[in-house]
């Protein structure tokens, strides 16, 4: 097991509950990143002492070195900060759970300094698949999936006996706080709507993206690269009660489960101590406390967002880069009340649309294509 753990993005949902994790296994904390919370990233520097901290965000940067003086903390900023975090000596593991494109380059510069990664950074994946899964193959290193999903692929995997005899990926969906709502009913819904969530406390951006289910469709791809399995044999059923994470079937027609209450210690930790399953922190499950548990089709019609994901695979080369350009900025609008919510939808599909299928060379190829995106949705506003 690691003794020496960075987190990016170390101040968000996925970084405070690894630090729960780190607290009940007793790591050390080589670094932490922020992109603006300063007050909660000084509180884990006095905490755990990491030997250095970054904030992405510049205009934060003094501000923060001034108030931290005291400590032997080294202090960073924006993506030299990130990368420096990505490959800092101490670690053995760099835990990636920032939010968006930002987690691209950090992620290949961890591989290229053979890191083992944990990746909570979906994005990552989706724009920049071919590029990461090459450096992690070229480096010999491990890319311990956090996401709940396809942790739970990942852990049924293990008793997998070959790769031919996988069949199927299934990966669940919670539905959002939408599940069952038609296009006409989504037409006024509000963000504070959007934002309540039955049973995730995620970050806004993320919780935005499963309203749309453009989360769901971010991890479809995400599960094509982890996984190496084409789209077609990646389904999606939404399960309300999260208590089933996903599943795998085999050629057989046998199905593996893995189950747990929603609760994102048990996949951050698994990444951790793999192959060591250790006590941890979250709740017992009881399945008689729930009583049911109920399955459901997708409605790929009312949310375009996944189906525009399903697309971008067809297409192939950048066009997944260019669907997740565009759902950050009108993730982002949305949230800033200048879009609906449906707006988003046909935002990323026309963006998608809007981009040649293209094979990404580097890592600038992926960054245009992103940029293009971004572009494309602010001027169609």
């Amino acid at each position: 097991m690691i003794k020496n753990i960075s987190i990016l993005g170390s101040t968000g949902s996925i970084g405070t509950q690894a630090l729960d994790v780190v607290d009940n296994l007793g790591l050390n904390v080589s670094a932490v990143t922020a992109g603006t919370n300063i007050r909660l990233l000084e509180e884990q520097v006095r905490k755990y002492k990491p030997a250095l901290a970054v904030v992405f965000n510049e205009s934060k940067f003094f501000e923060f070195k001034t108030n931290i003086a005291d400590t032997n903390t080294k202090v960073s900023c924006g993506m030299d900060g990130l990368i420096e975090a990505a490959t800092v000596n101490e670690a053995d593991l760099v835990l990636n759970s920032v939010v968006g494109m930002v987690g691209l380059q950090p992620t290949i510069c961890a591989a290229n300094a053979k890191k083992n990664i944990a990746l909570a950074n979906k994005e990552t994946l989706v724009a920049g698949g071919s590029l990461v899964m090459k450096a992690v193959r070229d480096n010999g290193v491990n890319l311990y999936p956090v996401d709940s999903e396809h942790s739970a692929i990942f852990q049924c995997l293990q008793g997998c006996p070959e790769k031919k005899a996988l069949k199927r990926l299934i990966l669940t969906a919670s539905g959002g706080p939408f599940f069952g709502k038609k296009t006409e009913d989504l037409k006024s819904v509000t963000v504070e709507q959007a934002l309540n969530h039955p049973n995730w406390d995620m970050g806004a951006k993320i919780t935005i993206d499963s309203a749309t289910m453009m989360n769901k469709g971010l991890e479809i791809i995400e599960a094509s690269w982890l996984f190496d399995m084409p789209a077609d044999k990646i389904d999606v059923v939404v399960h309300r009660e999260s208590v089933i994470h996903s599943m795998i079937e085999y050629e057989d027609n046998s199905v593996l489960a893995q189950l747990g209450v929603p609760d994102m210690r048990i996949p951050i930790q698994y990444a951790v101590t793999y192959p060591k399953r250790l006590k941890s922190p979250v709740k017992q499950l009881s399945l008689t406390d729930y009583g049911k548990l109920t399955f459901f089709e997708p409605d790929y019609e009312t949310f375009k967002c996944l189906n525009a994901c399903k697309l971008a695979i067809d297409r192939g080369g950048l066009c997944a880069a260019a669907a997740n350009g565009a759902n950050e900025v009108a993730n982002a609008l949305f949230r800033e009340r200048k879009i609906s919510f449906l707006d988003i939808g046909e935002l990323v599909t026309n963006a998608m649309l809007n981009q040649a299928n293209t094979e990404a060379e580097n890592v600038e190829d992926v960054l245009k294509a992103d940029k293009r995106a971004r572009e494309y949705v602010l001027n169609s506003i």
